[in-house]
C-alpha cells in the first residue's frame, strides 16, 4: 500500500511540476509577443498600405519572409510553383506543428484609416478581410514557439505557411496538391472577424468556373438575321441559372459575374464570357449543382445557334471541424481573457456602424462559449482543403466592429489601426499557447488527431484543380 501511495504521489509531484513548466513556457510566449509588437504592427500595417490582391502579394510576402529569416526561420520559396507563397521552418523531428497565414486584400475596397467611407486610393485594393492581420499573427505565433524549441522547453518543428492568394483563386489548394503539409501532425489557424471564438464552424465547399460563348458577327440593324449572339446566350445561361435557384437547397449559393459581353452595340456580338460560383456545404452537393449549371450552358448554346467551352478555374472542400482541438483552443482564450477596448476606439466603430447604417453596437472582445458545430452559415475559404489531409485547429478573433458589413470598407478601416492590432497580438498569443499545449502534451495530439481520423472521409481528397500553377485568366 505504502509503494501505491508513494508511487501516486510521485505521479502527482511529475504532474504538477509539468503543469508549472507549461505555465511558465505560455507567460514567456506572451512576453515574447508583446515585446514584438511595434514590429509586428509595422509588418501588418506595411501589408494593409501594399494592399496586393491576389497573386499579387510580392510586397507583403517579402515582408513577411524577411522577418521570417531575422528570426532565424529556414525559408523556402516559390512553393506549388507560386511566387508569392513560401515556408519558413524551424526545428527538427517530432511533433510538425504548422500554421497558415495569409496577406491578400479584396479588390475595389481602398480605404483610409477613418470611421467613414473614403478611398485611400481610387480603386484600389483594401484589407477587407484582415490579412494582413492574419498572417503576420501567425508568423508572430510562430515565432514564439520557435524561441522555446531554441530555448530546449518545446521539442519538435514548427513550419509557418505562406498563403496566398484565399480571395479568388485558393492557392492553399495547390499547396495541397504538392504535399508541402503532408509532413504535419497538426495544423494551426485562424481568422479575422468580429467575435472571439474557438473555430466550430464548418465552410462551403464550392466551384469557381467560366463559360465561354462564341457565336457570329452580324451587322445589328441591317443584317441580323446572319449572326448569332453569345451574348444571347449569356443571358439565356443566366436566366437558366436563375430560375434554378427556385429549385436549390436553402443551403445553396449562385453567383456569377459577367466578365466579357460584346464591344459595341450595332455589332451582333461574337464573344461572351462569364464566371459563375456554385457553393454547397458540401462537395458532393456542389457536383451536382455542377453538373445542372453545365447542361444550363449547353441549353443556352442550342437555343442560340452559339457553341460554348467550359473551363474549371478552380474548387474547394468545407472545413473538416477538429472539435477536440477547438476545446483545447477554448481554454486558452478563456485564460487570455477579453479583449478590451479604450473609449475612443469604441467611439471610431460605432462612427463606422453608423456610416454603413448599421446598430451602433461597438466592438466585442468578449470570448464566447464554445460553440455547437452546426452546417455552414457564412463563406468558403481554401483551409478546408487543408483541413482534409492534417488535422485543423481554428479560431478568430475581433478585429473590426460587430455586426458591420465584411469585405467592406468597413473593415479596411479597422484593420489598419489599433482594433485590428489588438485583435492581431491576441491571436498570436492563443495560437502559439495551444501550440505549446500541443507540443508538451502527446495525449492532446494524438486525440486531435484521432478527432481527424473519426471525422474524415473514406474516399481519397482529389483537388479540384487543373494541372499547372494556379491562374486567373
Amino acid at each position: 500500500m505504502k509503494k501505491l501511495a508513494y508511487g501516486l504521489l510521485a505521479l502527482l509531484v511529475i504532474t504538477n511540476l509539468q503543469g508549472q513548466k507549461l505555465k511558465t513556457i505560455k507567460s514567456d510566449i506572451q512576453l515574447s509577443i508583446d515585446s514584438k509588437k511595434e514590429n509586428l504592427i509595422k509588418i501588418s500595417d506595411a501589408i494593409w498600405e501594399a494592399a496586393e490582391t491576389s497573386l499579387e502579394e510580392y510586397t507583403s510576402s517579402k515582408l513577411l519572409k524577411d522577418y521570417a529569416r531575422e528570426n532565424g526561420f529556414e525559408v523556402t520559396e516559390n512553393v506549388a510553383d507560386i511566387p508569392t507563397a513560401f515556408m519558413a521552418k524551424y526545428g527538427s523531428g517530432k511533433p510538425v506543428i504548422g500554421i497558415l497565414g495569409e496577406f491578400d486584400a479584396n479588390a475595389g475596397i481602398s480605404q483610409k484609416r477613418i470611421p467613414k467611407k473614403e478611398a485611400r486610393i481610387e480603386g484600389g485594393a483594401g484589407h477587407g478581410c484582415g490579412h494582413n492581420l492574419y498572417g503576420t499573427a501567425s508568423l508572430a505565433a510562430a515565432i514564439a514557439i520557435k524561441e522555446q524549441i531554441e530555448k530546449g522547453t518545446l521539442k519538435g518543428t514548427v513550419i509557418f505557411y505562406g498563403t496566398p492568394a484565399e480571395e479568388t483563386i485558393f492557392a492553399k489548394v495547390w499547396m495541397v496538391r504538392a504535399g508541402v503539409f503532408d509532413q504535419l501532425d497538426v495544423c494551426m489557424d485562424w481568422h479575422p472577424g468580429d467575435t472571439v471564438v474557438s473555430g466550430t464552424e464548418t465552410s462551403k465547399a464550392l466551384v469557381d468556373f467560366r463559360v465561354m460563348f462564341n457565336g457570329e458577327t452580324s451587322h445589328a440593324s441591317a443584317d441580323p438575321w446572319n449572326g448569332r449572339s453569345a451574348v444571347d446566350a449569356l443571358e439565356l445561361y443566366t436566366t437558366g441559372l436563375n430560375y434554378y435557384r427556385e429549385h436549390i437547397l436553402p443551403t445553396s449559393r449562385i453567383h456569377y459575374q459577367i466578365e466579357k459581353a460584346g464591344n459595341v452595340v450595332n455589332v451582333v456580338p461574337d464573344k461572351a464570357q462569364i464566371w459563375t460560383r456554385l457553393r454547397e456545404n458540401s462537395v458532393e452537393k456542389v457536383d451536382v449543382m455542377y453538373e445542372r449549371a453545365l447542361d444550363i450552358a449547353k441549353a443556352a448554346a442550342l437555343m442560340t445557334g452559339t457553341t460554348y467551352e467550359t473551363k474549371l478555374i478552380s474548387g474547394i472542400y468545407e472545413i473538416l471541424v477538429n472539435r477536440t482541438g477547438a476545446e483545447i483552443i477554448q481554454k486558452n482564450l478563456e485564460a487570455l481573457g477579453e479583449i478590451t477596448y479604450t473609449s475612443e476606439e469604441i467611439e471610431y466603430a460605432n462612427s463606422i456602424l453608423k456610416e454603413a447604417d448599421k446598430p451602433q453596437i461597438g466592438i466585442d472582445g468578449a470570448v464566447k462559449p464554445l460553440q455547437e458545430t452546426l452546417p455552414a452559415q457564412g463563406g468558403s475559404t481554401d483551409v478546408g482543403d487543408v483541413s482534409q489531409v492534417v488535422p485543423t485547429v481554428r479560431m478568430s478573433a475581433t478585429v473590426a466592429a460587430k455586426n458591420g458589413p465584411w469585405h467592406s470598407w468597413a473593415v479596411v478601416a479597422c484593420t489598419g489601426m489599433s482594433i485590428g492590432h489588438k485583435g492581431m497580438i491576441y491571436a498570436a498569443k492563443a495560437l502559439s499557447m495551444t501550440m505549446a499545449d500541443l507540443y508538451k502534451d502527446p495525449k492532446l495530439l494524438t486525440a486531435v488527431k484521432e478527432d481527424y481520423r473519426k471525422n474524415k472521409k473514406p474516399e481519397k481528397y482529389r483537388p479540384r484543380i487543373l494541372p499547372g500553377p494556379p491562374s486567373l485568366d
